[in-house]
């Protein structure tokens, strides 16, 4: 059996008194350390946590504008096509209202020198008859005579005729 004596009693002492005094200036500071290193690190994890959300977040908002701004870069170019093509249809539009207003001036241009020679073929025409009837009725002739005076007269008339017509 154990024996007890004044050793043993004291060494209890002792130790129950380096117990209390370890608990008060070691335990508790090293406990309170610990203690403040588990909270700091709880803290640092859950500011990451939110630092993490935070940069989705902020990735999705930039997504979002990215695709806003594709979109909008997207409708510029449409427009802008869209803008082209209905230029390009008003200058061929204009284009063909040209053309068309030429082909109407060089018909009227057409008409009117056509006019214009005809009105000459007609002079020319009258002034040959009246010579032809002049030469008819000065000449009393046969009818041999007339019929060669007529030839000469048509074969005349178709020479001058292509000549003017040829101007």
């Amino acid at each position: 059996m154990i024996e007890i004596n004044a050793t043993i009693l004291a060494q209890i002492l002792n130790f129950l008194i380096l117990v209390v005094l370890l608990r008060a200036v070691a335990y508790k500071p090293v406990a309170r350390l610990l203690q403040q290193r588990s909270d700091k690190i709880k803290g640092d994890l859950d500011k990451a946590e939110a630092d993490r959300k935070a940069a989705e977040q902020t990735l999705a908002d930039y997504k979002a504008q990215l695709a806003d701004a594709h979109k909008k870069a997207q409708e510029i170019v449409e427009t802008a096509n869209l803008a082209a093509r209905r230029e390009h249809d008003a200058a061929v539009a204009e284009t063909r209202r040209e053309i068309e207003r030429m082909k109407v001036t060089a018909q009227a241009e057409i008409e009117n020198e056509r006019n214009r020679a005809f009105d000459q073929m007609k002079s020319q025409i009258v002034s040959l008859s009246l010579a032809a009837a002049g030469k008819v009725v000065s000449k009393n002739v046969d009818t041999k005579e007339n019929d060669r005076l007529v030839t000469e007269f048509i074969a005349g008339l178709n020479k001058n005729m292509f000549v003017d017509l040829k101007k």
